[in-house]
């Protein structure tokens, strides 16, 4: 059952109770590679369902607009503190709702509308929020965008430093959703210092295994920083934006008022949890797992022929080109899926298919390091993969299933937090 259990729920709204159970039963069995995904510890679940939902806290500690404060300040501080400590930063805000939410607060705190600004292309691997022209980062100001080389698959830093130089931007960011290799922040501070743009590296992805040792910090090179604080971190569904000291007071008037009203306390209190379990020694060997056990499934696929963009991974991320295999990314992840193995389709650079059907699929290992799988599995995950990919492009269903009866064998030697 889902843990902790939910009885009150279960009396209440049984329909609703049955639909949670089933996905944490799901959860549990199935290989859940989509690399933005983890599983909370049951302490940051049971943060998320306090009674801190209910109190309404618009403003910042010692500075609110409500009353009964008391407990709220403190929590509130706890967390900010563990994510100074963390990360060795001057400021953070544990206010922002989600990761596009807090970059939107960039923009509103160092920009105008209509100012240029610099990130990496979506389809290279970028963020929607970094100035792709269906986001209204794209829309309310003038994005100019970098991607990666064709030959590699990697940025190209002095195209990058070209390109900064012509534009002349107010923000630069570094970081994206599908980047598989080191992101090299000494080298988009030098740019961003030789134009005077403000550096904002977005570690949503990689915040986790910044934490753990397992990639370098962007701090001391970029002034701000923004990150998600579930993926690698494994924490709940929110955000943090972190600064050195000068930048401060305008990420916090950014975020409130400018753009929201009180934060979620249930979810900042779930946030003080993660930071703690991060600063661990446990959570550095698991930072480092994760990306030792991507370099061994991405080792994996390429020996069983599979096209890796940039030909492998730094990280917990691996983009995968199926081109040559003759299929989809979009049916080869509904038949993964059917085959118990959960991750996204996904556009690949210089893709000449439409987002909605894409030429790549995108997959990470934070989720199954958290199930305490190692390298020695990796190899079998790579096989099944491959048994499912080609079982979709000869529309072999029953072999999707066989598939992922064994992926339900495997998985039962493995505890997940949030289902016993």
């Amino acid at each position: 059952m889902h843990q902790p259990a939910v009885p009150h729920l279960a009396d209440s709204d049984p329909e609703l109770a049955q639909l949670v159970e089933s996905e944490a039963e799901r959860q549990f069995h199935k290989i859940r590679l989509i690399p933005s995904e983890n599983y909370v510890s049951t302490a940051v679940l049971e943060a998320t369902g306090t009674v801190l939902t209910n109190k309404y806290s618009e403003g910042y500690p010692g500075r609110r607009y409500y009353e009964g404060q008391q407990l709220i300040d403190p929590i509130e501080r706890l967390a900010v503190d563990r994510a100074k400590t963390l990360f060795g930063v001057d400021h953070a805000n544990v206010q922002p709702y989600s990761g596009s939410p807090a970059n939107l607060a960039i923009y509103l705190a160092f920009c105008q509308p209509g100012d240029t600004v610099m990130g990496m292309a979506l389809p290279m691997g970028g963020h929607l929020t970094h100035g792709w022209n269906v986001s209204a980062t794209g829309k309310w100001f003038r994005a100019v965008q970098y991607g990666v080389r064709k030959d590699t698959g990697r940025v190209d830093m002095d195209e990058v430093r070209d390109l900064a130089r012509a534009e002349r931007p107010k923000l630069i960011f570094c970081g994206g959703t599908a980047i598989p290799r080191t992101i090299d922040f000494p080298a988009f501070a030098e740019i961003a210092r030789e134009i005077g743009a403000v550096l904002v590296a977005d570690i949503a992805h990689i915040a986790g295994l910044i934490a753990g040792g397992a990639h370098p910090s962007p701090v001391g090179h970029a002034q701000v920083i923004s990150t998600t604080t579930h993926k690698t971190l494994r924490g709940p569904r929110g955000a943090m934006l972190m600064s050195d000291a000068e930048h401060a007071k305008a990420v916090d008037k950014a975020v409130f008022p400018g753009l929201q009203g009180g934060p979620h306390n249930h979810t900042t209190a779930a946030i003080a949890v993660t930071l703690k379990e991060a600063n661990t020694e446990q959570f550095r060997t698991y930072a480092h797992n994760i990306v030792a056990n991507a370099r061994a499934l991405a080792e994996a696929l390429v020996e069983r022929g599979y096209d890796l963009v940039s030909g492998g991974t730094d990280n917990h991320l691996i983009l995968v080109d199926l081109t040559n295999k003759g299929i989809g990314g979009k049916p080869a992840a509904r038949a993964l899926d059917r085959a118990g193995i959960e991750l996204n389709y996904n556009t690949v650079p210089f893709d000449p298919r439409k987002p909605f059907d894409p030429s790549g699929i995108r997959l990470g290992t934070p989720a199954i390091t958290t199930r305490g799988l190692g390298v020695e599995q990796m190899p079998q995950i790579a096989e099944w993969i491959d048994r499912a990919v080609r079982a979709a492009d000869e529309g072999d269903g029953d072999a999707l299933d066989r598939i992922a009866a064994e992926v339900r064998e495997l998985l039962v030697n493995y505890p997940m937090p949030g289902w016993a």
